[in-house]
């Protein structure tokens, strides 16, 4: 069974879209089996991540930021991928360190996550996007 999800965007920051996942694995009649979430894009992520304190995703966000900075840092002059702007080849380097599939165990058709664990989108861009992120959910 697949599906697709479309994730807004307004810059830098953690989208959770757990409630999406949801309401979809309850439209499937699934039971038991196992959800593989992918991102279909470069220069974002996806996390599971806390989902009570929000300090908990700017820290996050300001961590990432300070890890890789934008070109413009004169830290960051040794990268030649510049012609996109100051925050698309950070973006690359942080997809690269982070995951860009999820894979979540789904129980009696609910996820199996953690109490305090939400599913999220980690856009690196700083321009608005509408990132794409495929389901699948197999047995």
């Amino acid at each position: 069974m697949t599906h697709g999800f479309s994730i807004r965007t307004q810059g830098p920051g953690l989208y959770e879209f757990t409630p999406d996942v949801v309401r979809w694995l309850d439209t499937t009649g699934a039971a038991d089996g196992l959800l593989t979430l992918f991102v279909r894009h470069t220069s974002c992520s996806l996390l599971i991540q806390e989902n009570a304190d929000p300090e908990v995703q700017t820290d996050l966000q300001n961590f990432f930021h300070r890890l890789v900075p934008p070109t413009t840092d004169p830290s960051m002059s040794y990268l030649t991928h510049t012609y996109e702007g100051p925050d698309d080849m950070p973006a690359h380097i942080k997809s690269a360190l982070l995951p860009v599939s999820l894979s979540i165990p789904v129980q009696a058709g609910r996820l199996v996550l953690g109490t305090w664990q939400g599913i999220y989108l980690f856009e690196h861009r700083n321009a608005p996007h509408t990132r794409q992120v495929a389901a699948h959910l197999g047995p």
